[in-house]
């Protein structure tokens, strides 16, 4: 099925593309917006993404496999990043992380069956002051434990 952009979207576009000295240089929130939009950056997407800026599709498939908060597949409707840099880990993030694994029964870039969960191992998420540190699609909760963290799951299902 070919991807277009909503109107509201194509709006917001050409208000982004105003901000910009080239259409290259606002790749990065068009992404956003149709990552927002779709769920996900499928190679349908990213043809549209470099239709609508008048970019070479290379272009935005360079930045969508450099950075990872862009997804080439489905995510969970909650998408549960554990930060497993150095603050982080230091303060107990691989126990943090192997405990987000059992609860969901998943490893990391993996979907649970519902749909509801995925988990990323990111790195620094920039948040080192209150680690460890995961973030839920948007919502950062630092100064975690094994603990805090189950109820933060638990409160989605």
């Amino acid at each position: 099925m070919k991807f277009t952009f909503t109107e509201e979207n194509l709006k917001k576009i050409e208000a982004i593309r105003k901000k910009y000295p080239t259409s290259l240089a606002a790749v990065m929130p068009v992404i956003y917006i149709a990552q927002e939009q779709n769920g996900y950056i499928s190679e349908e997407v990213m043809e549209e993404i470099a239709n609508v800026l008048s970019i070479d599709k290379v272009n935005v498939l360079s930045v969508v496999t450099f950075y990872t908060m862009y997804h080439t597949k489905p995510m969970g409707k909650y998408h549960v990043q554990v930060c497993t840099n150095v603050s982080c880990i230091l303060r107990g993030a691989y126990e943090i992380f192997d405990s987000v694994k059992k609860k969901l029964g998943i490893d990391h870039m993996q979907v649970t069956e519902d749909g509801k969960f995925s988990l990323e191992e990111v790195e620094c998420m920039g948040a080192c002051g209150g680690a460890p540190m995961i973030a839920i699609n948007e919502d950062y909760f630092e100064n975690l434990t094994k603990e805090k963290v189950e109820e933060i799951l638990d409160s989605l299902k």
